[in-house]
């Protein structure tokens, strides 16, 4: 059966949950990736909105951090559930999930919309660059509650067993987002704020979907009323877990911060349209191996359920590997082509050959986080939260931003701000896996065994 991850291959296991997974993540990536490539091509403009959705980015990873609170907490316990076989738990979790994912939601909106001009420029707007952040972001946060919803359950939709399902959440979405771009930011003459339209409405279309199966007959687990009041048993369980994704992403929003700042010190507005780029170039060339780990997580969450500890050994080493082979394929393929792939979102020459350099050096030692995504991912998937919150603060606050901040100023200039990734790849993404290697794989016991880690 498709949601059974006891038997079987477990490399074939992993592969066809973070296969589908990753189609989806893909397509998902159209949302913010096409709205990208569409701006960076407007004539005369298209380097300064480029910078403006750049200045947008950590309130938009804000979002998506309390988000992970929820989500990557409760997924694990929802997946541990199901392999104890305790049906009811599994349900309580997804409402628990879905009552704080609302909740959260109104929140950030109202905290979004109103406080946006003082956050933009704490972020490192101008004058100049803040017209098109804002112009870009008070449509955008309207978007919240669906963005929420749909990216927080349609985990649960993988864990559940129907990665198909939870792939065309995504492609819905994305759809829409591909046919509605050019309309609205060419046809209709709206342009950033087309873009942030477009993105709006296909969230919402994704939302619906994901409502419609957990509220359908296909689905083995449904959001109840009952279960949606905030229930501080179960998310004293959920929180803690929750806060290594959390961490992952806001301080993923801290990096952008510091980034954008320091970039318009030591350089211009320009440089933090470029940075803009190269994160999404990153994501898109990380997808794969990020497709992978997401896949692979409620395999070994199950796993360890049901205390078949040898196959979670075998998915840590499968899921390690193939994230090792892919990322170095993508490091070279960066070397080679880096002006191809910065023409994708821009036509500006200045910023396309200032940002040639810079990609070089973001991307160096690329491959490094195929660790530090392996030994993440087995550490949120059998709830050792506290590991998993360090590494994900060791790596960026404790490395990356105290980099970005100094290496400018030593001498480095910007190329320190876009240095300070790949030493922290090295550095955050060893410490991580050695780490799991020795406290969390090699303390497995056989199966059938209880585990003591």
């Amino acid at each position: 059966m498709q949601n059974d991850f006891g038997n079987g291959k477990v490399w074939k296991i992993i592969m066809a949950q973070g296969m589908p997974l990753m189609l989806a993540q893909f397509v998902h990536l159209l949302y913010n990736v096409v709205d990208r490539i569409y701006i960076g091509h407007l004539p005369d403009i298209g380097a300064m909105a480029l910078t403006g959705i750049g200045l947008a980015f950590p309130i938009t990873t804000l979002i998506a951090a309390f988000t992970n609170l929820f989500a990557t907490g409760g997924a694990p316990l929802f997946a541990i559930a199901r392999g104890e076989g305790d049906e009811d738990k599994a349900e309580r979790v997804l409402g628990q999930v879905t009552g704080m994912l609302v909740i959260f939601s109104v929140i950030l909106f109202l905290v979004g919309f109103f406080f946006r001009k003082p956050i933009l420029y704490l972020f490192g707007a101008s004058d100049a660059s803040y017209r098109y952040a804002d112009e870009y972001l008070k449509i955008y946060i309207f978007g919240t509650l669906g963005a929420m919803l749909t990216t927080g359950l349609n985990g649960f939709i993988n864990a559940s067993g129907f990665p198909k399902i939870g792939m065309m959440t995504i492609v819905l979405g994305a759809i829409m987002n591909l046919i509605l771009d050019p309309v609205f930011i060419y046809i209709f003459h709206m342009g950033v704020a087309g873009a942030a339209i477009a993105t709006v409405v296909s969230q919402v279309a994704s939302c619906i979907w994901v409502l419609r199966f957990f509220h359908g007959i296909q689905a083995p687990y449904h959001i109840q009323k009952q279960y949606v009041k905030p229930d501080w048993n179960l998310l004293k369980d959920i929180i803690p877990l929750g806060i290594a994704g959390f961490v992952m992403q806001g301080t993923n929003a801290l990096v952008q911060i510091v980034c954008n700042i320091t970039l318009r010190q030591y350089g211009s507005d320009l440089f933090v349209g470029i940075m803009t780029v190269l994160n999404s170039i990153r994501e898109i060339f990380q997808l794969p191996a990020s497709s992978i780990t997401q896949g692979g997580q409620p395999v070994l969450s199950f796993n360890f359920g049901a205390r078949k500890y040898s196959r979670v050994k075998e998915g840590i080493r499968f899921m390690t590997v193939g994230c090792m082979v892919y990322t170095l394929v993508a490091w070279m393929l960066v070397l080679m082509f880096p002006k191809a792939l910065m023409s994708v979102f821009t036509n500006d020459a200045e910023m396309i050959n200032n940002g040639t350099h810079s990609l070089f050096l973001y991307f160096f030692g690329f491959v490094f986080m195929a660790f530090q995504m392996g030994g993440q991912t087995a550490f949120t998937a059998m709830r050792c939260s506290k590991r998993a919150i360090f590494f994900s603060l060791f790596r960026k606050v404790i490395i990356v931003v105290p980099l970005t901040l100094l290496l400018p100023g030593l001498g480095f200039g910007v190329d320190g701000v876009f240095l300070a990734e790949p030493i922290s790849n090295v550095l955050g993404g060893l410490a991580c896996f050695i780490a799991m290697w020795f406290t969390l794989y090699k303390k497995l016991p056989e199966d059938g065994q209880e585990a003591h880690i």
